[in-house]
């Protein structure tokens, strides 16, 4: 019990440092805690001790520093058609000005489920979750394109959603 308790604190202490880019540094044993989540977020963390070899306090503890530290998040993923949003959709935007003040614009907009700033033919791309036809062009045309500084947009609405997956694991 003792050399576990010296264990865990060691692989606590470890996986507490930051790189050299202020991202938090994590080591295998936090790689393959989240590994252990991401195929089931629910999985409980005794389960997980065993596959990582920790207790399950210590587990209990990376993954709350994991989570605070905004590494990851454990969240219900819903299948957007069967909770009533029947329309989905890729805008790209371009910018004129300030790129970060229109995409901190658009993260405080309840329907913008996604927001990244490019580079390429867009300055954003952001994914918008809607109801219908109706509410995506109230979000786009009443919204989005009334942000100052906004100088184009370019609207992909989904036809049928393929694949949508969070299992791209560590490496």
């Amino acid at each position: 019990m003792h050399s576990e308790l010296v264990a865990s604190r060691s692989a606590e202490h470890r996986d507490s440092r930051e790189s050299k880019n202020g991202t938090p540094h994590l080591d295998a044993v936090s790689l393959a805690i989240i590994e252990q989540l991401q195929e089931d977020g629910r999985r409980p963390y005794a389960a997980i001790g065993k596959a990582v070899g920790l207790s399950e306090a210590a587990v209990r503890q990376r993954v709350q520093k994991l989570l605070d530290q905004g590494v990851m998040q454990i969240v219900a993923v819903t299948d957007p058609l069967t909770v009533g949003f029947r329309r989905q959709a890729m805008v790209g935007i371009n910018v004129e000005g300030d790129v970060e003040k229109i995409a901190e614009a658009l993260t405080d907009m309840a329907e913008v489920e996604y927001v990244v700033m490019t580079a390429g033919s867009f300055d954003i791309l952001a994914e918008i979750v809607c109801e219908d036809d109706d509410h995506l062009l109230d979000v786009i045309n009443k919204r989005i394109r009334a942000l100052p500084g906004v100088r184009s947009t370019e609207s992909f609405v989904y036809l049928k959603l393929k694949k949508q997956t969070y299992m791209w694991g560590t490496r």
